[in-house]
């Protein structure tokens, strides 16, 4: 049997489906991942997958592509699956990628939907309420005839070893950046943290994107390790594995550490619930106010003036957070 997991979010989103798609590889001869642009080096990493079709979709992300009718026939005449999980977050519709795997002739389709799919689904599942989306993927995964065949943890392929960026262990990560502003601690805060965390003995590699590298350089000032923009995803798994814990927002390295074992201090903006997002299966501490005016909202700028859901925590809180983890491990 030849398989295809649609994931069509981001880096993060990714990650978390890796459960499910070990699933659906303790199974199927074929595992593709279907995801974005984005989310690719993601897929990359993952056990289980055997390859990777990138489309960006035009109903995901923060700046969707328009429709165009050509790469819309290019990717229905390209895929090759009998059988498909489609995973989508809590508010999303899995119905316009149904269509298309449908139009592909993939002839069983699973996916979580409260919408009614006509012909579009096999197995139309409804999620629990309240769960992880690691746990909602796992779930309709067993719906659809793959039970889960391990402890369900996030998980990569072995990263590389990162020395010749960190330099010796040990070390705690921060991580500043967000793809989402209103997810994000003030850089200034960050900062404070970095000096904080390093007065408190610790030493501290600041991590980022190429597109982050003046944040990641105020942030690490004098007292940190700037790494931003001198690492892929791989290397940035290695980086994270080999620290002791790892400060961040509700981004993908937040949930790269987690499958990569490292203990997580989540600086958790409520404008998504914490109990689908939190990190997982790794010890956590989550920081920052949970019943704040924004939560829920899944605002990408803060609608609240100060921003003081996150504001509110201090990089004090952070040390404190990053000891406590640090003796969970």
């Amino acid at each position: 049997m030849r398989a295809l997991v649609a994931r069509l979010d981001s880096f993060g989103d990714v990650l978390l489906a890796g459960p499910a798609i070990r699933a659906v590889a303790a199974r199927a001869n074929h595992v593709t991942v279907l995801c974005g642009r984005l989310g690719a080096p993601a897929a990359r990493m993952l056990p289980g997958v055997d390859d990777v079709l990138v489309w960006d979709a035009p109903w995901v992300g923060l700046t969707p592509p328009a429709v165009g009718r050509g790469e819309v026939e290019l990717l229905v005449d390209t895929i090759d699956a009998d059988a498909a999980l489609v995973l989508t977050s809590f508010h999303q519709s899995p119905l316009p990628t149904a269509l298309l795997l449908r139009l592909a002739g993939v002839a069983h389709i699973a996916a979580d939907s409260v919408d009614y799919p006509g012909s579009l689904l096999d197995v139309r599942h409804q999620r629990a309420p309240h769960a992880h989306e690691v746990e909602a993927a796992l779930d309709l995964a067993q719906a659809a005839g793959f039970p889960r065949v391990d402890d369900g943890r996030l998980r990569v392929l072995p990263p590389p070893n990162a020395l010749r960026l960190t330099g010796p262990e040990p070390y705690v990560v921060l991580h500043p950046g967000a793809s989402v502003p209103a997810r994000a601690w003030s850089r200034q805060r960050c900062a404070e943290a970095v000096r904080e965390l390093a007065a408190a003995g610790q030493r501290v590699v600041v991590t980022g994107g190429r597109g982050e590298r003046e944040l990641t350089a105020y942030v690490a000032g004098e007292h940190g390790l700037d790494l931003g923009g001198r690492t892929d995803a791989a290397e940035l798994a290695g980086v994270l594995a080999g620290a002791r814990a790892v400060v961040t927002g509700n981004t993908g390295p937040a949930h790269l550490a987690a499958a990569v074992g490292t203990p997580v201090v989540s600086l958790f903006a409520p404008v998504v619930p914490a109990e689908r997002w939190r990190p997982y299966g790794v010890p956590y501490v989550l920081l920052g106010d949970q019943g704040a005016p924004c939560a829920d909202s899944r605002a990408r700028q803060c609608p609240v003036p100060g921003h003081p859901c996150l504001e509110s925590v201090s990089a004090e809180d952070v040390v404190a957070a990053v000891e406590k983890v640090m003796v969970a491990e």
